[in-house]
């Protein structure tokens, strides 16, 4: 399987960055280029049933959503590896479970990961395929114009049946296997305190980047991007 990718720059070390469930490489809109400055050849993947990439109603079936094969065609998508990666939320777990697959990656940071360990209904999540420019504007009050927009687009293209990766729930990841930060949302919905324990113990750093939500770098993009000052 052949994810479509962007990329951005054409430094010597390379940068991979995983979006989350329902966007594609579009919502890496700024941190790509900003990446590229710091000397990377930046690598945007768009996850199956995402963007431009593979359906799972294609050729593949429905197989291409389980989180192994999304682990998989990343890694593919960069072949040799990565200096830093970084995911958001459900692209975090597919980096997570790459890393454990094989995938060279120095350094891997978690962007508010999605690792639930209770059943959650994602009924509202499947709904939110429908979401207007205003919808997502309100609740997203911190993003730009540009990036309301590319929600709209990255909806349009998304195969809500992706959503079948997060069933079961994933849990903590048991260790960090390679140098891991993890970067909280403020307050996280999906890291509560006690799972922020488990993993400072488990070998994972953590850092919260105040008032932002769950997209943290289109919410402050610049706390983003301090947050990776020593990472990326």
């Amino acid at each position: 399987m052949r994810l479509k990718t962007h990329t951005w720059g054409s430094g010597d070390r390379v940068a991979l960055l995983i979006h989350g469930l329902m966007a594609d490489h579009r919502t890496w809109r700024r941190v790509g280029p900003a990446l590229a400055g710091r000397g990377y050849r930046v690598i945007g993947v768009d996850l199956p049933g995402h963007g431009r990439s593979p359906r799972g109603s294609g050729p593949y079936g429905a197989g291409l959503y389980r989180l192994d094969d999304m682990a998989l065609a990343v890694a593919a998508a960069c072949p040799h590896g990565a200096d830093v990666a970084i995911g958001h939320s459900l692209g975090a777990l597919v980096l997570e479970r790459a890393t454990h697959l094989g995938m060279a990656v120095d350094r891997a940071v978690y962007s508010d990961p999605a690792w639930r360990s209770e059943p959650q209904d994602l009924a509202p999540a499947r709904a939110y395929k429908h979401a207007t420019r205003d919808e997502i504007r309100a609740a997203n009050p911190r993003w730009d114009p540009a990036a309301v927009d590319d929600e709209v687009a990255c909806l349009a293209l998304w195969d809500p049946d992706t959503l079948t990766v997060l069933e079961p729930p994933p849990g903590l990841p048991v260790t960090a296997v390679r140098p891991s930060l993890v970067l909280l949302a403020d307050p996280s919905e999906r890291i509560p305190p006690g799972a922020q324990d488990l993993l400072r113990a488990r070998g994972f750093a953590l850092r919260t980047v105040p008032g932002a939500g769950h997209s943290i770098h289109r919410d402050d993009f610049p706390g983003f991007m301090s947050a990776l000052s020593d990472w990326a």
